[in-house]
């Protein structure tokens, strides 16, 4: 019946249903381990012929809702929740490449996830190319190696606020027979839905806006169960796994053949899994997702029409706005609106910026994100700071650029603190 919900009924009632004389909410289900009767019933699970809970490190009860709700949302045939959003990342990317593989990457992705591609999956042989997703796919596929095995890329890059060129990268990842990794955290499944733009498979770090009160960490993997792991290149998807008895994935698993190796075989050996009370509280930030993505759409956008005419302020950036050079493409993928992240620039440069977000009272200096409290951030000096120059303008990151998360206070007294503090702190 979810098929043909709406956004608004699966984030209420998706993922969960209790039968007859069960709660009604989803119960937190707090426990490692499951009881079972005979050795053939747990012999039957870890054969990955049976389907239940072994332990909580590959799944639980309470974190399996939260996971089938968010799969629910994006449209996809399986999800793994796991510890956080980098640890999101790090599972779809490793349950792919190995050593002497190749990545193709935006290089206007979170600054944290650039480092993890560029430091880390170097350190375990992993090369990652990033690429100007303005550029023409013609271009980008110069870039590709003969053993380049995926391409990502974030639907609302952060902070630069790039709308990600879907019908660009899906050529190019048709074109190399490689699949489609897309970052949905900024937009979420009620903005746009990368499945229906030739993603295969999508990432969040459910910490933002899936949880929306900045209490839980967690990220999530989602299968979009449409990508041929038999074209010849991806092996492990084809050729039986020692680890489990020489099961073969696609064989065994068709088109959930990717979700379930990334929990049965990494999951259960890197053990960055989801608590089962964060994917509680997260499910319970996903039953008013829809109703706060309207609100910080319609909050963020006001502000940024505020902004571009304030005295104060050199630039806005918001692909909201009319005037941005992202609206058509924003029109195109976010038709519901352009999520609660704004940029600016403060005129008088770092100094008056810095000045201006100490004079702040609504909006707090935390490294954080997408939740329902306003917040802002210098990415040069913190979440980028681990850039190059070069890397940091690449990543659409200047020096003057505050990111402000608009949350869903009234309206009017975000604007009234921002004022406030430009006229102690601007120019």
């Amino acid at each position: 019946m979810s098929e043909k919900w709406g956004n608004g009924t699966i984030c209420v009632q998706g993922g969960y249903t209790p039968k007859k004389g069960e709660p009604r909410v989803l119960p937190l289900y707090q426990s490692t381990t499951y009881k079972y009767d005979t050795a053939d019933d747990l012999a039957a699970l870890f054969n990955l012929e049976a389907e239940g809970h072994i332990y909580s490190r590959i799944s639980n009860p309470t974190v399996a809702a939260f996971e089938e709700k968010m799969n629910q949302l994006e449209g996809g045939v399986g999800a793994v929740a796991t510890a956080s959003g980098q640890a999101a990342i790090m599972l779809a990317i490793l349950n792919i490449c190995q050593v002497g593989d190749h990545i193709l990457c935006a290089a206007t992705v979170y600054g944290g996830t650039y480092n993890l591609f560029a430091v880390s999956l170097k350190k375990l042989g992993i090369e990652v190319t990033f690429f100007d997703p303005e550029l023409p796919a013609a271009d980008i596929l110069k870039l590709a190696k003969p053993n380049t095995k995926v391409l990502y890329g974030e639907t609302i890059g952060n902070p630069g606020l790039n709308i990600l060129d879907f019908a660009v990268c899906k050529e190019v990842a048709t074109e190399l027979s490689v699949p489609f990794i897309v970052d949905n955290t900024l937009a979420t499944p009620c903005l746009c839905k990368p499945f229906e733009h030739g993603a295969n498979i999508i990432v969040h770090s459910t910490t933002k806006y899936a949880d929306g009160h900045a209490t839980s960490l967690g990220g999530v993997v989602i299968d979009g169960g449409n990508f041929d792991w038999t074209n010849g290149d991806y092996l492990e998807f084809v050729e039986p796994d020692p680890s489990y008895h020489g099961v073969k994935y696609v064989e065994a698993f068709g088109a959930a053949a990717y979700i379930v190796k990334a929990r049965v075989q990494l999951l259960r050996d890197y053990g960055n899994c989801m608590s089962p009370f964060n994917a509680f509280l997260s499910n319970i930030g996903l039953e008013t997702l829809h109703l706060r993505m309207e609100r910080h759409s319609n909050n963020a956008l006001e502000i940024a029409k505020w902004l571009e005419t304030n005295e104060h302020i050199s630039w806005v950036n918001y692909p909201g706005l009319e005037s941005s050079e992202q609206y058509e493409r924003t029109t195109a993928y976010l038709g519901k609106g352009a999520s609660g992240v704004l940029a600016f620039g403060v005129k008088g440069g770092f100094e008056a910026a810095k000045l201006f977000i100490e004079q702040l009272n609504v909006a707090a200096l935390v490294t954080h994100v997408a939740d329902a409290r306003t917040c802002v951030i210098h990415p040069a000096s913190t979440t980028h700071r681990q850039l190059s120059p070069d890397q940091q303008k690449a990543a659409g990151v200047t020096e003057d650029l505050i990111r402000l998360s608009v949350g869903i206070e009234d309206v009017g007294d975000i604007i009234a603190d921002l004022q406030q503090a430009l006229e102690s702190g601007g120019e």
